[in-house]
């Protein structure tokens, strides 16, 4: 009988400019998955929509002011880690107000054209990314 792993449902936004680049973001070195790049989000709250949860973390995370008519459904991942099983519905955010600041201790951000992406160390759950972000801009 295998053990089940609790299920942890996220929502992830790429944040993209005109110019096809995408927004990263380096975790926090105290947190799971220190020092990683990934693409901003976070964890679905109770009684909370997958966009009203980019709305939230964009702001909460980058201080972005988001539209959820503004979050337009990409992919979704299903990824099982040692300890916990991860549902993530991922969005492309082309619009959004204010300046990128870094709320939450995250070391660094940079914009990355899709072609690169697969030269920054990213969670597992991100890594099915690259292959959908690099066929859009081919």
């Amino acid at each position: 009988m295998q053990h089940k792993l609790p299920i942890i449902y996220v929502s992830a936004a790429v944040l993209e400019k005109a110019d096809g680049t995408v927004f990263l973001v380096q975790r926090p070195l105290d947190k799971e998955m220190g020092g990683l790049w990934e693409i901003p989000g976070g964890k679905i709250e109770p009684f909370e929509t997958p966009e009203e949860t980019l709305v939230r973390e964009l702001k909460e995370e980058l201080g972005l002011l988001v539209r959820a008519e503004d979050l337009e459904p990409l992919i979704f991942v299903s990824h099982q880690y040692e300890k916990f099983h991860l549902v993530m519905m991922v969005f492309v955010c082309r619009y959004w107000q204010g300046e990128i600041t870094l709320l939450e201790q995250q070391i660094s951000f940079e914009w990355v054209h899709p072609s690169k992406l697969a030269d920054y160390l990213m969670p597992d759950a991100d890594k099915p990314l690259i292959t959908v972000l690099k066929k859009r801009v081919e």
